[in-house]
């Protein structure tokens, strides 16, 4: 047996060096901190949001993208303030908050938003009831776009508070669509992008533009609350736009303070001196003209005007042959003529009900000399012809008297110097859709609004809304059978219930072992 004593014995172990760990300690932490302090710096200066609803309702349209990042809002000088005053228990109040946080994001600073409960923050709920003399009953936002200091609010004759044209409310329930049924005053969907883009234009600019309605020469459906007068009055509701019923009967000049005139559906034709106050407005800078043209027999003096401005109304019916079987609902595809259909540049549209063509001289050099330039914006697809006897037998396209493609739906003219940046706010408009029926909410269609929108904010020399337009979101209904909801109930009331209970019994069985 061997003597333990003479067994080799290893190294003595070494002592611990405590103030080597802490200090490695120390500076693992350190490092740590200012990883993650430079993680959340770079993460609050360099991100990208992501909007991962379904229907990308937190994301801004492109026309509203575009008006915020323009010259209107980026250069002013005293940027507008916003105050959202809504309880936090208003159904509205998460989606709205989530919008007004985007108009101010890509505001670069020009919109300053403070959001303020009324139930919570009393103080601050008290000071700007002072301010703005308005009690916070309801939820509301005040957009403030004041260039000075004034007043915000003044008083009329009869003693009536009158607040500052660029100071504008808008209420909870103006963003809310709602419907009655059965007696019933339901919320059946919501337009907060649309109220608040449209309150923000009206709040910048101070007022709304006017437009001229001829009343007298127009046919337009105006009853009903569903009606085509309804729906043209507000889609140019929500682009800041007045438009108001004028008689050109009796007329010496449009009034001064018309920025545009409408012609829709005309029924009868102008007399000479329509004709001549027609054209002397047409003749003045600046000038905005909307004609939407039902097809068939156009009036011979309006005919006559469009075609001096080199928009033609063909006396003829949009149609094709579908299986054999005649089809009149209009399809085209939008072109890329000028800056504001660059949105909807080679996307398809359709206009219901009945539609004709228009002759578009593009380029003619005797309308070239006269600055006058008309432009094609809607060009007709493939298969289609216009059919000048619509409505006889054994339909088909005639090379020697139907109108064959190409062809235009829309078009727009303008008269002056438009490329010239110095004389381009100077200039004339016009924009001719030969097509009425596409304003019935029964037959409208997205693309068409926005192109309306669009046009109208064209004429009135606002670019930056050009574009694709806010979608309105609705509330859906979930079709269900009886006996679907009841095996929904099972689910919820018994088999859940089970599930879980087993869970808890294995989990337990398996620790007691």
């Amino acid at each position: 047996m061997s003597d333990p004593s003479s067994e080799p014995q290893g190294k003595p172990a070494r002592p611990l060096n405590r103030w080597g760990l802490g200090t490695l300690s120390v500076l693992q932490i350190a490092f740590l901190a200012v990883t993650l302090i430079a993680l959340n710096y770079l993460a609050a200066h360099h991100f990208t949001r992501v909007d991962l609803s379904r229907e990308a309702v937190y994301t801004l349209s492109p026309s509203t993208t575009n008006y915020l990042k323009d010259k209107v809002l980026g250069g002013r000088e005293k940027p507008i303030k916003w105050i959202m005053a809504f309880r936090r228990s208003s159904p509205f109040y998460e989606r709205v908050r989530a919008l007004a946080e985007e108009y101010a994001r890509l505001s670069d600073g020009k919109i300053q938003l403070e959001i303020v409960d009324p139930l919570r923050s009393s103080d601050r709920t008290q000071e700007v009831t002072a301010a703005y003399g308005l009690p916070l009953s309801k939820d509301l936002i005040i957009m403030d776009a004041r260039a000075d200091d004034g007043p915000v609010s003044t008083e009329d004759k009869n003693g009536n508070r009158i607040l500052h044209p660029n100071v504008k409310l808008i209420v909870a329930d103006d963003m809310a669509v709602y419907t009655t049924a059965d007696s019933q005053r339901k919320i059946t969907g919501f337009q907060g992008e649309d109220v608040l883009t449209a309150r923000l234009v009206e709040s910048i600019e101070g007022r709304a533009r006017k437009m001229a309605f001829l009343a007298d020469k127009s046919r337009i459906d105006s009853e009903g609350e569903n009606s085509p007068a309804k729906s043209l009055l507000d889609t140019l509701r929500f682009q800041n736009v007045d438009l108001q019923g004028v008689n050109l009967s009796g007329l010496a000049e449009i009034p001064a303070d018309v920025e545009g005139v409408a012609l829709v559906a005309p029924k009868y034709d102008l007399t000479d001196a329509e004709l001549a106050v027609l054209e002397k407005y047409w003749t003045t800078p600046r000038s905005a003209m909307l004609v939407l043209l039902e097809p068939g027999d156009t009036l011979p003096k309006l005919r006559a005007f469009l075609r001096g401005n080199g928009i033609t109304p063909r006396r003829d019916r949009v149609i094709s042959l579908l299986d054999k079987r005649i089809d009149t609902t209009a399809r085209g595809i939008f072109t890329a003529g000028v800056d504001f259909t660059k949105d909807f540049a080679g996307q398809a549209t359709v206009f219901e009900g009945a539609t004709s063509s228009l002759e578009v001289r593009e380029g003619a050099e005797d309308l070239m000399n006269k600055q006058v330039n008309p432009i094609g914006l809607i060009q007709a697809a493939d298969g289609f012809w216009g059919e000048t006897k619509f409505g006889g037998k054994d339909t088909a396209f005639d090379e020697k008297e139907d109108t064959k493609p190409p062809f235009h739906l829309a078009a727009c003219v303008t008269r002056g110097a438009a490329s010239d940046d110095r004389f381009a706010a100077a200039t004339s408009r016009m924009v001719v859709i030969a097509n009425t029926d596409f304003l019935d909410p029964k037959q409208r269609r997205a693309e068409n609004i926005d192109f309306l929108a669009s046009s109208v904010n064209w004429l009135m020399d606002r670019q930056s809304l050009a574009g694709i337009g806010p979608r309105s979101l609705a509330t859906y209904k979930l079709p269900l059978l009886d006996a679907q909801v009841s095996f929904i109930n099972r689910v919820n009331l018994f088999f859940l219930p089970a599930f879980l209970i087993l869970a808890g019994a294995f989990v337990w069985s398996s620790r007691r072992a």
